[in-house]
């Protein structure tokens, strides 16, 4: 395989590495949801994969548990956007963090307890496997996709990186313990933020 060819696999390998990681979060959370105590074992039966790849993903059922619970609670692209506006991809954005935000707020602590965690375990996992689940940067992709026009290409890539860190648990966080404010200012800020960024990214280089 020539270098450019590899370069063009390894989004492909990272997509499924992903997928593989949400599978095993929407399987623990289908268990989780008939009441009965689980393994690490059940998780990878019903996800349908090898025990040695659910361990690889997450080494020990804590930090499974930890995290299901939240993939059930971020809407899907879908289910998000149903009525909304096609054209104005601020408003579709602003639904991406309101839907956050609510996420979020139900399940503060064990958000919390879930970044804890992954900081302190970030070297047990392999290099190539996600430590999280990254749901945030999908639905900004598809709040923008059909305004994708509206930007350059890189212009684009630099905008959905920069709404994945105005929009999310980090952010609320920042905004709630370091910056101490309360909820209703911390939505009015990351909307000016969302707001700034892509009329900046509208912008043709100077």
């Amino acid at each position: 395989m020539r270098p450019a060819e590899a370069g063009q696999a390894q989004p492909g390998r990272a997509n499924q590495r992903s997928r593989t990681r949400k599978d095993l979060l929407e399987a623990a959370s289908r268990l989780m949801k008939q009441g009965r105590r689980i393994t690490v074992e059940d998780v990878a039966g019903e996800a349908l994969v090898s025990r040695a790849t659910a361990y690889r993903y997450f080494p020990n059922l804590e930090s499974l548990l930890l995290e299901a619970p939240i993939e059930g609670a971020v809407p899907s692209a879908d289910e998000l956007f149903r009525g909304v506006s096609a054209d104005d991809p601020v408003e579709r954005l602003e639904r991406v963090d309101a839907a956050l935000s609510a996420a979020i707020s139900e399940n503060e602590p064990a958000l919390r307890l879930m970044l804890a965690h992954a900081i302190q375990h970030a070297g047990d996992l392999r290099r190539d496997i996600p430590a999280r689940q990254n749901r945030r940067t999908a639905l900004i992709e598809a709040a923008l996709a059909p305004a994708r026009d509206q930007f350059s290409p890189a212009a684009l890539r630099s905008l959905t990186t920069a709404l994945a860190l105005v929009i999310g648990t980090e952010s609320v966080i920042v905004f709630k313990d370091v910056l101490q404010k309360d909820d209703s200012e911390a939505r009015r800020v990351r909307r000016w933020m969302i707001r700034t960024l892509v009329e900046a990214a509208r912008r043709p280089p100077g």
